[in-house]
C-alpha cells in the first residue's frame, strides 16, 4: 500500500516535469530566433595604439572578411587595409536544434535514471529480508554454527527477484566457505 501511495504521489511531480520540458521545447521552436547558428567572427591583434578585438557579425559566408564584418572601423581610411590583413576571419555554421535534441535526450536519461534510484530507495527497504550473511568476519567456530540455517534457504524461486536473491545466496556462501579456509590457513600458520 505504501509503495502504491508513493508511486501515486511521483505521478504529478513527474507530469508537471514533462509538461514543462514539453512547453520550452515548443515555445522556443516557435519563437523568434534570439540568436543565429551562422556568424562571421573576425579576430583581430592589437594594431599601433588599438587594442585587439573579437568582432562576431551574421553574414553570409561571401561576405565574411573584415571589411564587412568589422564595424565601427577602429583605424582611419588609409589605414583600412593594413589593419584588415592582420585580422582573422572565420565563417562559423552550428545546429542549435541538433544541440537542443542531444540536451533533452541527455536531461531525459538523467531524469530516467534518477527517478529509477529514487524508486529503488524506496522499493528496497520494503523487499530487502534479513540477511544472515551481513555479520563482521568471524572465526570458523562462528561460521559452522551460521552454516545450518543456510542449508535450508536454498530453495527454487519463481519470480526473478527470488532468483536474483537465490544467486545472491549462493554467492554469500561461496564468499563464507573462503572465509572458513583463509581462518583455517591463519591458524596453520600461527
Amino acid at each position: 500500500m505504501a509503495l502504491r501511495s508513493t508511486i501515486r504521489n511521483l505521478r504529478c511531480p513527474l507530469a508537471l516535469l514533462v509538461a514543462m520540458v514539453l512547453f520550452e521545447v515548443i515555445s522556443h521552436a516557435h519563437a523568434s530566433k534570439s540568436f543565429e547558428d551562422v556568424r562571421c567572427k573576425c579576430i583581430c591583434p592589437p594594431y599601433r595604439n588599438i587594442s585587439g578585438h573579437i568582432y562576431n557579425r551574421n553574414v553570409s559566408q561571401k561576405d565574411c572578411n573584415c571589411l564587412h564584418v568589422v564595424e565601427p572601423m577602429p583605424v582611419p581610411g588609409h589605414d583600412v587595409e593594413a589593419y584588415c590583413l592582420l585580422c582573422e576571419c572565420k565563417y562559423e555554421e552550428r545546429s542549435s536544434n541538433t544541440i537542443k535534441v542531444t540536451i533533452i535526450i541527455y536531461l531525459s536519461v538523467v531524469g530516467s535514471l534518477l527517478l529509477y534510484m529514487l524508486f529503488l530507495l524506496l522499493v528496497d527497504p520494503l523487499i530487502r529480508k534479513q540477511d544472515i550473511y551481513t555479520q563482521p568476519l568471524q572465526n570458523e567456530e562462528d561460521t559452522e554454527d551460521m552454516r545450518a540455517p543456510v542449508e535450508g534457504l536454498q530453495v527454487r524461486g519463481s519470480t526473478v527477484l527470488e532468483r536474483v536473491e537465490g544467486a545472491q545466496q549462493r554467492w554469500k556462501k561461496q564468499v563464507q566457505e573462503q572465509r572458513k579456509t583463509v581462518f583455517d590457513r591463519h591458524k596453520m600458520l600461527s
